[in-house]
């Protein structure tokens, strides 16, 4: 694959407070323990795919620790992505949350990570179907 299909561009960033607020009231997840990726369709947005990630405070005091899972978070979407990109028939907003005290190895939460967008897939074209 070509390195411009790599990036996660600050379009593709989800920042719209509108659109978090959708994400949380109207959303459906798909959980993969510890992954847990909330999901909406939206209207009117020039990007395929808006996405952000999310680590709990309660679970991580320190925002060192909190900072470095959003790193490996961001990261696993962004080598990954593509198995979401390849299943998209309109625009998503997608929420990426680690929900879990324990601390993971990178390559755990990668593993996780295309089991999770793997499920994704899997329920968005069974809810399509129905």
């Amino acid at each position: 694959m070509e390195n411009k299909d790599f990036k996660y561009s600050k379009e593709e960033k989800l920042k719209s407070r509108k659109i978090i607020d959708l994400l949380f009231s109207e959303g459906k997840s798909v959980s993969k323990f510890p992954l847990r990726l909330v999901y909406a369709p939206i209207e009117g947005v020039d990007e395929k795919l808006l996405f952000g990630v999310s680590v709990s405070k309660r679970n991580f005091k320190n925002a060192v620790d909190r900072n470095y899972f959003k790193r490996i978070l961001r990261e696993c979407y962004r080598l990954n992505k593509h198995l979401l990109h390849e299943n998209l028939d309109k625009p998503y907003a997608m929420m990426f949350f680690y929900q879990t005290k324990e601390r993971l190895s990178y390559i755990e939460i990668q593993e996780k990570t295309i089991q999770l967008f793997e499920k994704w897939i899997v329920t968005k074209n069974q809810q399509t179907v129905t």
